[in-house]
């Protein structure tokens, strides 16, 4: 058997799958997962079909197959085995107690399938891995905020939120329309639209007081999360030019893409960092105040002024 013979029986076998685990899968996003032309998927289609999976194809929607048509369970690699234990350890940590709960009992299920050695390796690896997030990422009273807000995006249903903002002393109230959940800078956040506001918000899941499902359905339409995401890539931003000292550059270099790092140069003893940043006075002087006594601004000059400002004041609050 040739190696391209195993390779395609490999990748039909990987299809099928993929066909079981969703309800359409688009011709497209298989050949973009397997690196293949659309015309040799339609091929391993055509293969499927006539091997007696009943593959449904509707022109302009994707593939599905038949309800109710299953294949026995699928064993799974040493490797793949291993990587349930990465994920289980960061599902443990990085959501609520409800979803993790339902993680752990899905991981029961995959676990049953193993063969023994596939078994023994996972049991060898799951005392020597450990994850531990650096930020509290949920209100410990709210055993269930993942679970209600995937509820709301998957039924479209209202939610509501007792939060309390950064910027107020006291909690609000509102009724939201969640759009979607992302986890940026080691915490999860919320898109949605808030009836408060009359305009899309992000909430910290941390921030949220109380939380609760209601009856109420959507009132409107939403953009998915991502063209919400890149839309908000287009607001104004300025460019920011500073110099750091090489012996400090390592220290900051994770940190730097949480505040629209662009590009940088060696010059001499400095590394020169350029950066487009919408929050310039807030969240990007407070961060370069940090290392400012092994940094420099160049650009803009109205920084330095701020900057100046913050340290006469921290100055004066020390006498």
């Amino acid at each position: 058997m040739s190696l391209d013979t195993v390779k395609r029986f490999d990748r039909i076998v990987a299809i099928l799958i993929q066909l079981q685990s969703k309800r359409v899968v688009k011709a497209q996003e298989l050949a973009d997962r397997f690196q293949v032309s659309l015309r040799t998927i339609y091929r391993d289609i055509r293969t499927l079909d006539a091997s007696g999976v009943p593959i449904i194809s509707e022109a302009g929607v994707g593939y599905s197959i038949m309800e109710g048509y299953r294949l026995p369970p699928v064993m799974f690699t040493r490797e793949e085995a291993g990587s349930f234990v990465a994920a289980e350890k960061l599902m443990q940590k990085y959501v609520d107690k409800s979803l993790g709960n339902y993680y752990e009992s899905a991981m029961f299920k995959l676990k049953s399938v193993l063969r023994g050695r596939e078994k023994d390796w996972i049991s060898a690896l799951e005392s020597q891995i450990l994850v531990d997030p650096t930020h509290k990422l949920f209100n410990d009273d709210l055993p269930n905020a993942l679970e209600v807000l995937f509820e709301s995006i998957a039924e479209k249903r209202q939610v509501y939120l007792k939060y309390q903002a950064l910027n107020n002393e006291t909690p609000t109230e509102r009724h939201v329309e969640a759009v979607g959940i992302y986890q940026e800078s080691g915490f999860w956040y919320v898109l949605a639209f808030c009836h408060l506001r009359n305009d899309y918000r992000q909430f910290r899941t941390d921030r949220m007081q109380a939380i609760k499902a209601t009856q109420q359905s959507f009132t409107r339409e939403h953009i998915s999360l991502d063209d919400y995401r890149s839309k908000s890539d287009n607001v104004e931003k300025t460019k920011v030019v500073i110099q750091v000292d090489k012996k400090v550059v390592r220290f900051i270099n994770n940190s730097k893409w949480q505040h629209g790092f662009v590009s940088e140069k060696v010059k001499g003893n400095f590394v020169e960092m350029t950066f487009l940043t919408p929050y310039v006075e807030h969240s990007f002087l407070r961060w370069f105040v940090v290392f400012s006594d092994y940094a420099k601004i160049i650009e803009p000059k109205n920084l330095k002024a701020k900057l100046k400002d913050v340290f006469e004041k921290a100055i004066s609050n020390l006498e």
